[in-house]
């Protein structure tokens, strides 16, 4: 073969290998599903079974690996800069939309941009729990805040890091019941569940799934739920609003999202998946177990606007809030 042909050859090697790998069929090789956060927290306790009945509908293995650091930004920068091909997907949680906002408040560049990312699907939507550690002497929402008030800074609370879901709706709480609270920060839920636990802080507010076997076990006491209406799995614990402050509600969320740039074929195949996942049986059997009700968005643009509508509403309160940690 000449070099003249030789090098034609090469030519049209590489000029047809991209054309080959974009006929490829979605998904034909392991799909990584990032969790950022440790094992113990409502994002680990969502993405295994999640990614186990995806297995099942895609007849494809989807692997959870966690990505953990900076309340979640690190996993989640990293599928934000990933390649945008379906195959690295974050299991997002409400946080995702006020650190990028937080940077903001410090002048710092943020880790990443909602723009960056693609909303693929819903997969939950539930309240945050505040409890106390069962050995403390706060009974309800209204003791604990007069408390807080004759104590400002000496009443400790752990989250799963700086303006992390749990952070925020602890501070959320503060901000409405006009007290300070020491902040104890951790590198997940998981973590800061184990402080509470162990007596090291004294309040938490995080998800049914991380602290409603604790409160059945008497561990924990629940003082109340952030949702507007009582939960079904605690109908005897009173909602924020119902303890004083009223029209105050904390929904946090978990659902998948893909980096920005992703085919949307791509993206509506993983939604209807998504949907097929959480839809069976023994899945939903699952989460009720955790306290967890499932629910998968119609289409990637329905999780989108919740998104963008959750990204103004938690900014707004962060604002509102003054949230700098000293």
């Amino acid at each position: 073969m000449t070099l003249r042909l030789f090098t034609l050859f090469l030519a049209l090697l590489f000029l047809t290998a991209p054309a080959a790998d974009a006929q490829e069929p979605f998904p034909a090789r392991p799909i990584t599903l990032v969790a950022p956060f440790p094992p113990g927290g409502v994002a680990d306790l969502t993405a295994r079974p999640v990614a186990a009945a995806m297995e099942k509908v895609l007849k494809n293995p989807v692997v959870v690996v966690n990505k953990t650091g900076a309340a979640g930004a690190v996993g989640m920068s990293f599928v934000a800069n990933s390649k945008p091909d379906g195959y690295t997907l974050l299991l997002a949680l409400s946080s995702i939309s006020i650190i990028p906002e937080a940077d903001k408040l410090f002048n710092r560049t943020p880790a990443y941009n909602m723009t960056q990312l693609s909303p693929i699907a819903l997969i939950s939507a539930d309240p945050t729990i505040l409890v106390v550690a069962a050995d403390r002497p706060w009974k309800s929402v209204k003791e604990f805040v007069e408390d807080a008030k004759r104590r400002p800074g000496e009443i400790s609370f752990s989250s799963s890091g700086v303006y992390g879901t749990l952070h925020m709706a602890t501070e959320m709480l503060s901000h409405a019941g006009g007290i300070k609270l020491k902040h104890v920060p951790f590198g997940g839920a998981g973590p800061a569940l184990t402080a509470i636990l162990g007596g090291h802080v004294d309040a938490l507010a995080s998800g049914p799934a991380v602290v409603l076997p604790h409160i059945k076990a008497g561990k924990l006491r629940g003082l109340a739920v952030t949702s507007l209406k009582r939960s079904p799995l605690l109908p005897n614990l009173p909602t924020i609003d119902e303890s004083g402050m009223r029209g105050f509600e904390d929904i946090t969320f978990n659902g998948l999202m893909a980096p920005a740039g992703t085919p949307r074929e791509v993206l509506a195949r993983l939604n209807a998946d998504v949907g097929k996942a959480v839809a069976t049986p023994e899945l939903h059997q699952r989460f009720i177990q955790i306290g967890v009700e499932l629910t998968a968005s119609a289409s990637p643009d329905a999780f989108m606007a919740y998104v963008n509508a959750e990204f103004v509403k938690k900014a707004k309160l962060a604002r509102e809030a003054g949230i700098k940690i000293e």
